[in-house]
Parts: structure tokens; sequence; C-alpha cells
């Protein structure tokens, strides 16, 4: 006797394996067993595997960012505070009620400020990140940049580029122009 087993499937998913079973030759303990040997296979372990590795690889990247950030963060409020510090002579007693009342005015406008900004999801971080980045005309003259692009492109360095851009990664990559 052959081993039974019995299961519950939701009513959508019994509708398909009746549908399938249908075909010539097919039957439902058969589209039932192929299910289950492509569960219990290496292939749908490596693609589950797979998708969890690129998720985890997303969720890296998106860490190292975050970590970037903070830290770009926490260097710029630690120099502005020792800068403040240091610059910044003490207030004699009869000035402090009127440096308060400034202070509390400047503060309210830059929380304003804030408040806009992020609601416009505007980021000064990365605005700032922006700026100060590397560009690839940082470190080649225009004349490089299109040889390696056309050796990205397989043409000859007098050919030059077939559209004119090249993207950073494609400069990362290192390919030399041979001349």
């Amino acid at each position: 006797m052959k081993p039974r087993l019995n299961v519950h499937i939701s009513h959508k998913l019994s509708e398909k394996v009746e549908l399938i079973a249908k075909r010539p030759g097919v039957t439902k303990a058969s589209v039932v067993e192929a299910a289950l040997m492509g569960f219990f296979s290496k292939e749908f372990d490596d693609q589950r595997d797979g998708a969890l590795i690129r998720r985890l690889d997303r969720l890296t990247r998106q860490y190292d960012r975050l970590e970037r950030n903070l830290t770009v963060t926490t260097e710029t409020l630690a120099l502005f505070v020792r800068f403040f510090l240091t610059v910044t002579p003490p207030l004699p007693n009869a000035d402090q009620d009127a440096a308060r009342a400034l202070g509390k005015e400047r503060f309210e406008y830059f929380t304003t400020r804030l408040a806009r900004r992020l609601a416009g999801g505007k980021n000064m971080i990365k605005d700032v990140l922006e700026e100060i980045s590397a560009k690839e005309g940082d470190f080649f003259t225009p004349e490089e940049i299109d040889a390696l692009r056309a050796v990205r492109e397989g043409l000859s360095v007098h050919d030059g580029p077939p559209d004119g851009k090249m993207s950073d990664w494609e400069l990362s990559q290192g390919e030399a122009v041979d001349e």
C-alpha cells in the first residue's frame, strides 16, 4: 500500500490543481508531487537564498549610507560646537537678556526653516555630499574621459563615444586606455 497524505489547501489553490489535472495524463497526485519536489529541490533553495542575499545586500548598502550620513552629521555638529565654543566670546551680564531674546528669535526661525525643508523633502546632508563629492572632471581631462568612453564602447580613441555619455560606475571599473 502506498503512503497517504491528507492535507487541507485553500479553495483557490485546489481549483488550480483541479484545472491542471484535467490535462491528459496528469493527475492531482502528480501535480502535488511535482510541486513538493520543486519545493524540496536545491533549485528552490537557491532561488530563495538568492532572493534573501539580494535583500541583505540592499539592506547593507542602505545601512552603509545611513552610517556615512550619521558620521557626516556627527562630525559636522562636533566641528560646529568646537568652533562656536572657541570663537564666541562670553557676553557681559548686561547684554545677556538681549542675547537670549535674539537667540530665541533665531531658534524659532531655524525650526521654521527646518520644518519647511523636511516637509518639502529636502535633505541638507545629501545636498552637501553632492556638492563635495568628486566628479569625473576632478580627475580626468575631457580628452581622457572621451578616451575612456571610447574604450568602454569598443571604439578607437579617435572615434569618440557614440552618445558622449558614460556613467560614473563605468568609469570606475578601471579599464585603462592603451595608446
